[in-house]
């Protein structure tokens, strides 16, 4: 019985923040796939390898985890004033879908690097030396976002000696600018409520402060849900009833959000909201045995992405984080110790990280942020092309 052949598709394979995804040029993509749909989404899963029973990706380019399991097209912006369009899949491990309901923060690193080495910026605004600013349209969520590239010689800067927790060796410094990073229309606090009381039915009901910045998130207190805040992924993600007490909590937060009308839409958008627990400043050890003290931390954060504990923090939760720390009053900011701040440096599972916030309130009571800005970087792992089955789509 004759098969099918291979086809073959121009990707790079990289590394962004403490997240690593396939990347293509929308131009690159099989002409059917160019535009949202069925065959767009079959080629994306086929390339990383779900569904996958076994959760393991072994017949793809996904890692099975969320951190890995990733894609981006980008392609020249038809936007005003910016240079690229990031369009971010969220492909399922075990599942067949693609969550395109949110931004990859991580990811977000390599968007200007590839844009430039993809040809995607205009030549003209690219220095010989120096640092090229990408204006990138996030289009999943439709927000600016601002990446600073450093630049040798004309080519990309990859290599240099900034260290980012949850990533081994160090690389050049991006510098990244989430831009009015309330995510979606409307409030950026969707209740009206800096915090409320999340009922979950069979669980029980907890304070919770749901934002959306960066990428709609809810907060919970560490404490009331019998945790430190200075767990690791170990102690979470072995432990199914806790991830399906997790998951139940993340859909009922959905629900109070408005991003869902039933808590059976949940399991079709994995990837938004996210939830994540607080707890005040503590002493822990990270799980590269880095010692981390309660003195070089504002507060401890641990959040879950795709269902599991994130063995860093995702870059838009970051964003979520240091947003809600900057509004007086939200479970993230008295974990912090309370106040008025414009940044926060939060220990999460694999060290610390800072992140910079402004927040104000307005005359009618609504928060608005203006941008949120971090740190991270990004490497080129590989590039040419990836073959999937030419019959998968």
């Amino acid at each position: 019985m004759a098969h099918v052949p291979q086809i073959k598709i121009p990707a790079t394979y990289i590394r962004g923040g403490t997240s690593k995804g396939v990347f293509f040029r929308r131009q690159d993509l099989p002409e059917v796939a160019q535009e949202p749909g069925e065959a767009r989404d079959k080629i994306l899963m086929r390339v990383i390898g779900s569904p996958d029973p076994y959760g393991q990706q072994i017949d793809g380019m996904g890692g099975a985890t969320s951190s890995t399991s990733k894609t981006v097209i980008l392609d020249k912006s038809a936007e005003p004033d910016h240079d690229v369009d990031y369009l971010f899949g969220q492909v399922a491990i075990n599942k067949a879908f693609v969550d395109w309901s949110g931004n990859c923060g991580n990811l977000t690193a390599a968007v200007g690097a590839f844009a430039i080495s993809g040809g995607l910026v205009d030549p003209a605004r690219i220095p010989q030396n120096g640092i090229c600013t990408v204006r990138i349209w996030q289009k999943n969520i439709k927000k600016t976002i601002i990446a600073h590239v450093p630049i040798t010689n004309g080519q990309v800067q990859e290599t240099g000696d900034f260290e980012l927790d949850g990533v081994t060796f160090p690389a050049a410094e991006v510098v990244i600018e989430f831009m009015d990073p309330a995510d979606g229309e409307g409030s950026m606090f969707p209740t009206g409520n800096l915090v409320d009381d999340l009922e979950v039915p069979g669980i029980g009901t907890f304070k919770a402060t749901m934002i959306n910045a960066g990428i709609p998130t809810i907060f919970v207190n560490a404490e009331d849900i019998g945790y430190k805040g200075t767990e690791l992924q170990k102690d979470i993600n072995s432990d199914a009833a806790a991830l399906e007490r997790f998951e139940i909590m993340r859909a009922y937060g959905a629900v109070k959000m408005g991003l869902i009308s039933d808590i059976s839409e949940a399991v079709a958008r994995q990837h938004t909201p996210k939830i994540a627990f607080v707890a005040p400043a503590t002493d822990y050890e990270a799980s590269s045995g880095k010692q981390i003290s309660a003195s070089d931390i504002d507060v401890c954060v641990r959040a879950l992405s795709m269902g599991k504990l994130h063995h860093a923090m995702m870059g838009t939760a970051s964003v979520a984080i240091a947003t809600a720390a900057a509004v007086p009053g939200t479970l993230v900011n008295l974990a912090a110790g309370g106040g008025e701040r414009d940044a926060v440096t939060f220990g999460h599972p694999s060290g610390t990280l800072r992140v910079g916030a402004a927040a104000s309130e307005q005359e009618n009571g609504d928060w608005t942020a203006t941008k949120a800005v971090m740190s991270r970087s990004a490497r080129v792992l590989m590039e040419g092309w990836v073959r999937i089955p030419g019959d998968c789509f």
